[in-house]
C-alpha cells in the first residue's frame, strides 16, 4: 500500500507560539526539528502496518520546514510552494491512505493556533453547509479522490474536530489546548509513540476496509472573510457569487474546489497582506 501523509505544523508536539512556527521566530528552527520527529513516528508506524511506499508532503507556510537531510530514508518529500494542491499536493488514487500529521483545529476554535488556512482572515468556511477547517477540506478532497483519510495527530482540540468529520479516524492527541497560545504538553517521547501507533492502526485499517468511492458531486463551498474588500475581488472569478459582503460561494467537485481555493488565498494575500497569527 502506498501512503501519503499530509504535514501541517501547529498541531507538532511541543508547538504553542507563532515564534515555533513561523519562518525567522525564534524558536521556528527547533520547531522544525520536532516536526521532522512527528513525522519520522508516523513513517514509522505506517511501514511497521505494512506500507510499501510513503510520501510526505511539507504544507505548512513556506512549505520548506521539514528537515530534508533528517527525513525517514524510506520516504520521499514534496517540499516548497507554490503547490496548485497545497496540503494534498501529489495525493491521487493510486495511494491507498493519507495520514495528517500536525494538524490543527478551524477558525474560531479554541485550540492551539487555530485558523482556517489564513491568520485571522478567514472567519467561517462551509462545504455544503457543514462547518470546516483546513481538517475537514483535506479530509473531503482525499476521499473524493476515492484515498480514505484514517489518522491525525494535533492537539486535543484538532482530535475532537477529526473525530466529529469522521469517527473512523484515529488521533493522537500530543498536547492538550489551554488557550489558543498555551497547552498542556506530552512528554516528546510519549507524544511520538502515540503518533506512531496511531499510524500503524490507521494503515491497518485501510488495508482491511473498503475504499470510498470517488465523488463527483457538485458541492458548494462558502467561505467568509474578515474584509469585505476580499469578497468584491472574489466576485470577479467565474463562476464565485456573493451571498453577502463578505461570504463568497462557488459550486463544483471537491478537489476542483480545493485548487480553487488557493486562488482564494492568493487574491486574499494580495488584498490584505495580513501575516498569520496576527
Amino acid at each position: 500500500m502506498r501512503v501519503y501523509i499530509s504535514v501541517d505544523m501547529e498541531g507538532v508536539t511541543g508547538l504553542v507560539g507563532a515564534d515555533d512556527v513561523q519562518m525567522g521566530g525564534r524558536d521556528y528552527e527547533r520547531g522544525r526539528v520536532m516536526m521532522t520527529e512527528d513525522v519520522n513516528a508516523a513513517v514509522r508506524g505506517a511501514l511497521a502496518a505494512g506500507a510499501d511506499s510513503v510520501l510526505v508532503n511539507d504544507c505548512h507556510s513556506s512549505m520548506r520546514n521539514l528537515l530534508a537531510d533528517e527525513i525517514h530514508p524510506e520516504a520521499e518529500l514534496v517540499r516548497g510552494r507554490p503547490k496548485p494542491m497545497s496540503m494534498v499536493q501529489d495525493l491521487d488514487d493510486g495511494f491507498g491512505t493519507m495520514l495528517c500529521v500536525g494538524y490543527h483545529a478551524r477558525a474560531g476554535a479554541l485550540g492551539v493556533l487555530s485558523h482556517s488556512f489564513m491568520g485571522h482572515e478567514i472567519e467561517d468556511m462551509w462545504l455544503d453547509g457543514r462547518p470546516m477547517g483546513e481538517i475537514g477540506f483535506a479530509h473531503a478532497t482525499a476521499t473524493a479522490l476515492g484515498v480514505p483519510v484514517v489518522m491525525l495527530s494535533g492537539d486535543d482540540v484538532a482530535c475532537a474536530e477529526a473525530a466529529e468529520w469522521d469517527p473512523d479516524v484515529v488521533t493522537a492527541p500530543v498536547k492538550y489546548a489551554r488557550d489558543r497560545f498555551a497547552a498542556r504538553l506530552l512528554p516528546a517521547a510519549e507524544a511520538r509513540k502515540l503518533i506512531e501507533e496511531a499510524a500503524a492502526e490507521g494503515v491497518r485499517r485501510a488495508a482491511k476496509a473498503p475504499r470510498p468511492a470517488r465523488d463527483t458531486v457538485p458541492r458548494t463551498l462558502a467561505v467568509r472573510w474578515q474584509s469585505a474588500s476580499v469578497a468584491s475581488q472574489l466576485e470577479g472569478i467565474p463562476g464565485v457569487t456573493r451571498r453577502d459582503d463578505r461570504t463568497v460561494e462557488v459550486t463544483g467537485e471537491v478537489p476542483a474546489l480545493f485548487r480553487l481555493f488557493g486562488v482564494f488565498s492568493g487574491v486574499a494575500y494580495s488584498v490584505t497582506g495580513q501575516a498569520p497569527y496576527c
